[in-house]
């Protein structure tokens, strides 16, 4: 059976956002090795939007970023969106019935698959189908955005903390 976890960078007063929020080499090779190791990952609209930017090589980017992207490219993708009509290469769009899919995907499966985006994760709490929960905190404060809880936050237990790169901090959940 897999495992669904939600794990995002976040800034110490509980927001996400990639563009505020910079991984240092450490953390990326960390991230780098997580998708590599995935058995898929399941992503809200918006999330999966910002995602597609790893879809095509980019002659800028470091020999990192180009492992990041084969990872990236070569895991199975569900993307949770009533508004998308189509989605990228190895993605399969799923529009209805999410607790089924997801269910689904959780019992045939072995592995880990990631849940990315934080309102796709509230809606999968309230389903009672995330296993796990990682924060990833780094020391920076922002003082708006989209929060790492889009709802209120279920009652949870620190299962392990770590320390990652030289500048975040891993804190690992599981519903309580």
């Amino acid at each position: 059976m897999a495992k669904l976890v939600f794990g995002m960078n976040q800034s110490l007063d509980g927001y996400v956002d990639h563009l505020e929020i910079r991984t240092g080499p450490a953390l990326f090779r960390h991230w780098i090795e997580h998708v590599r190791d995935l058995t898929g990952s399941v992503y809200g609209r918006r999330m999966y939007e910002v995602m597609r930017y790893w879809d095509e090589d980019r002659p800028e980017w470091s020999a990192e970023q180009h492992e990041f992207a084969a990872a990236w490219r070569s895991q199975p993708k569900w993307v949770v969106s009533r508004s998308l009509k189509s989605v990228g290469p190895n993605a399969t769009l799923v529009s209805d019935d999410i607790e089924t899919v997801i269910r689904g995907l959780k019992a045939q499966l072995v592995g880990e698959i990631a849940v990315s985006g934080p309102d796709l994760a509230r809606s999968l709490t309230d389903l009672g189908l995330i296993d796990e929960y990682r924060l990833y905190f780094h020391p920076v404060v922002l003082g708006r955005g989209k929060p790492f809880f889009a709802g209120p936050r279920p009652p949870l237990r620190l299962m392990a903390s770590d320390r990652i790169g030289e500048d975040a901090i891993r804190l690992t959940y599981v519903p309580a």
